[in-house]
């Protein structure tokens, strides 16, 4: 039976968790989700994908109808968030970076500091797992970011780059994000428990 949730309102990740709860409770074909802004909206799109749904979003206004439909037609348990995907021969090294420079005091040094971290990030080779971004650490994501070269290389070589949603709306942001996923706190948190190590900056 479809089910229908209400998520306008709700910040960061209350939304990817109602779905989450509703998915675990109702195991439904065919699940609605209404939320009122876009970073919500990409946040449970990605995650009912991650569930095998197939997913349209109808915008009415300033809200979003994000419709998923169960691809196989079968209820099927829970799968993991897709951010904990990783070969299991893989050691898994989560980068998460708060700021766009690096350390106090002078700030010019420490945005030096921090391109040449990031730069320096490839060193660790197929061990690097996910590098996430929150609070100032998303404009490094955004269009003109000096890191953005740097941050599409560690893509390109498999490096899952997740970006903060409820950061990038804070700052005004999300339509300028030019490298990685939207995520949100779940996903966040999740990754942090299956990593082998957490490196925070």
């Amino acid at each position: 039976m479809p089910i229908e949730l209400d998520c306008r309102g709700l910040a960061c990740p209350g939304p990817v968790l109602q779905t989450k709860e509703a998915l675990e409770r109702e195991h439904p074909n065919t699940i609605k989700v209404t939320v009122d802004n876009e970073a919500s909206k990409q946040n449970v799109t990605r995650f009912l994908e991650s569930q095998n749904f197939e997913v349209t979003v109808e915008r009415e206004g300033s809200l979003y109808h994000v419709i998923g439909k169960n691809k196989s037609g079968e209820t099927t348990p829970l799968k993991g968030s897709a951010a904990l995907e990783a070969g299991p021969e893989r050691k898994k090294i989560m980068v998460m970076v708060a700021t766009d420079r690096m350390g106090y005091g002078d700030d010019e040094l420490g945005h030096k500091l921090l391109m040449n971290f990031l730069k320096t990030l490839k060193e660790m080779g197929e061990d690097l797992w996910r590098l996430v971004l929150v609070n100032n650490g998303v404009k490094l994501s955004i269009d003109g970011s000096e890191a953005l070269p740097t941050l599409k290389e560690l893509a390109q070589t498999g490096v899952h780059i997740l970006v903060c949603g409820t950061c990038l709306t804070h700052f005004d942001l999300l339509e300028k994000k030019e490298i990685g996923e939207t995520t949100n706190m779940l996903d966040i948190v999740t990754s942090m428990q299956v990593a082998d190590k957490v490196i925070n900056i």
